[in-house]
């Protein structure tokens, strides 16, 4: 059977879907917030350089996600305690204009999501910042043993392999019977979440990865801009 290509989405069709959206996901690491999470974790174990490098090739789409996770993991070993002095000690730092973005979006009844490769502990953390319910994160679980050292993070959950974000974004179809889903986010495995999401935003706000910026058809580096096309 003859595979039937998509159609190309010319640029002010995708600002139609945004503005008619009834779902938008975000990811998190440099998009929402402006830090790589694996990388501030590492830095407070002590160990930053070389995860910094791993977590570089792995957004770049380099290496197979689950691959990259568990390898930086490995060297991390972060406990339950360093988690949490983390989040309490050096909180990540929501990016500029997404407070505001997500709000807008909330007041037009548009579901919003966090789907991240990154821990669940801190991205929620973040979700309690922008008033997303924690039932709307989808992200990566560290385990722990009794005594709170690391003990390896849940390899079932989607978000811990490639193309796991569009696993998310197809069960959120089926949950919710959502029409038109967009995915925000600044690296390889956002995009690839396009399809079964309807439309992918590229940003570059924080740090621009070079092979999104390149075949995004929609790149933004400021929010304000997708906040713009909500008030028109």
């Amino acid at each position: 059977m003859r595979k039937i290509l998509p159609r190309m989405v010319s640029h002010s069709e995708l600002r139609k879907l945004f503005y008619s959206a009834d779902a938008v996901c975000f990811d998190v690491d440099s998009t929402v917030i402006r830090e790589e999470g694996i990388d501030e974790l590492a830095k407070i174990c002590g160990v930053e350089d070389k995860v910094s490098e791993m977590t570089r090739r792995a957004m770049g789409g380099a290496v197979p996600f689950k691959d990259a996770l568990t390898e930086r993991l490995a060297l991390i070993q972060p406990s339950r305690e360093q988690v949490q002095r983390l989040i309490a000690e050096q909180p990540p730092h929501l990016t500029p204009g997404i407070r505001e973005l997500v709000s807008r979006l909330q007041e037009r009844n548009v579901q919003v999501f966090l789907i991240s490769g990154g821990f669940r502990s801190i991205v929620e953390h973040v979700a309690s910042k922008l008033s997303i319910p924690a039932t709307n994160v989808f992200a990566n679980r560290l385990k722990f043993y009794f005594n709170g050292e690391y003990a390896g993070f849940d390899e079932t959950q989607p978000t811990a392999e490639s193309g796991g974000k569009g696993k998310v974004i197809k069960l959120l179809k089926e949950r919710f019977h959502f029409k038109k889903i967009i995915m925000v986010g600044d690296g390889a495995t956002d995009m690839e979440a396009c399809p079964p999401a309807d439309a992918f935003i590229g940003f570059g706000g924080n740090v621009i990865r070079q092979h999104v910026k390149e075949n995004a058809k929609w790149y933004i580096t400021d929010f304000a801009e997708l906040l713009g096309e909500l008030e028109e």
